[in-house]
């Protein structure tokens, strides 16, 4: 029998130690047959930019890069030093390989074309979620998405091109940069995490398939906006409680994703009053990490629809995220559509 080396064994851990992402990604290169190679190197093009803004976020403190920036983004959010950093290391990284011809960015208010009209694929990212946490030696993250473009090759980018739904990714995944550094990513086949190892310079393969637990004990939601939930979200976090689930809230979205998915929980971003429409963007946050979380075998929704299934409207469109393992997502919800009965009745 022929072992594919890439694999885990029944432990769990993989039949070779020292798996590069790089050789990892060219071995999976055979999971796309129509693929000639411009996907791989723009994975790879990611773990370098995602290997610059680890030392910069390393050095942060001593560098004196830490803090606001002093301007705002599109959102209207105030933008840190370290958000500016990561957007520019992330757009040189994706316009110099040569394969996307388009990147929607948070930092950035329109689409950036690239004018490359033979890239055959558009990015979204977040270059770096959870940047107000910088200051406090807080984890924080980077979340992107990949697309296949839908124009034909030699075309101008046509919001067609932008405007798809999660489920037309090709790609999605994060960096996680804390007490470690990790990428995690997806192309449609599982999910496998992979570790910054400083001093050789290399992500290695540490967390192969992952596989997010069907249920958990932990539920991370900001329960300072508790006055604001609807009634269905009150009761589903007051039986969470009764069940004495443990609750864990970063205010880092990678950050908390990353514990649930590995541990068993859900992560909870419901609608507000000042955020009737939810706070998260869909384009490059909640379908990156929905494409992730149902290849790891979770779930997520915006509390009526699955997340993928969602066709955006406008770049930085927000939405509800409820996402998480399976068992808890659904329960959530079903605590949701009670309540709206009970309020028609």
């Amino acid at each position: 029998m022929k072992i594919n080396p890439y694999q885990p064994d029944q432990s769990g851990v993989a039949y070779s130690v020292g798996t590069t992402l790089d050789r990892f990604i060219k071995f999976k290169q055979s999971d796309f047959p129509f693929a000639s190679g411009e996907l791989s190197q723009l994975l790879r093009d990611i773990a370098l930019a995602a290997k610059i803004v680890n030392r910069e976020t390393n050095r942060a403190g001593l560098a004196n890069i830490g803090g606001a920036f002093g301007q705002t983004n599109v959102q209207g959010e105030e933008q840190q030093k370290l958000d500016v950093i990561a957007n520019i290391r992330f757009m040189r990284a994706l316009s110099k390989g040569g394969e996307v011809c388009a990147i929607v960015s948070e930092e950035e208010d329109a689409v950036i074309d690239l004018k490359n009209k033979s890239g055959k694929y558009v990015v979204a990212i977040d270059p770096l979620d959870g940047s107000s946490n910088i200051d406090v030696n807080i984890s924080i993250g980077t979340i992107f998405s990949i697309y296949r473009r839908k124009t034909p090759l030699g075309s101008p980018i046509q919001m067609e091109d932008i405007m798809q739904p999660g489920s037309e990714q090709v790609a999605a995944g994060y960096v996680l940069y804390g007490s470690s550094t990790m990428l995690v990513y997806t192309t449609g086949f599982g999910v496998n995490g992979f570790t910054y190892e400083t001093s050789l310079g290399e992500f290695f393969l540490s967390h192969p398939q992952i596989k997010a637990p069907k249920s958990g004990k932990i539920y991370s939601i900001n329960e300072g906006l508790e006055m604001d939930w609807q009634e269905g979200i009150k009761n589903y976090i007051d039986e969470c409680k009764a069940k004495r689930y443990a609750a864990r809230y970063i205010g880092s979205l990678v950050a908390d994703f990353h514990r649930n998915l590995l541990k068993g929980g859900i992560y909870l971003y419901p609608a507000t009053k000042n955020n009737p429409n939810g706070k998260l963007r869909l384009l490059y946050e909640a379908n990156a990490l929905a494409f992730i979380a149902e290849q790891a075998g979770a779930k997520a929704t915006d509390g009526k629809s699955r997340i993928l299934d969602i066709v955006p409207d406008s770049l930085h469109q927000r939405t509800p995220l409820f996402i998480g393992s399976e068992e808890m997502v659904d329960q959530a919800i079903k605590h949701i559509e009670k309540s709206k009965i009970s309020a028609t009745v």
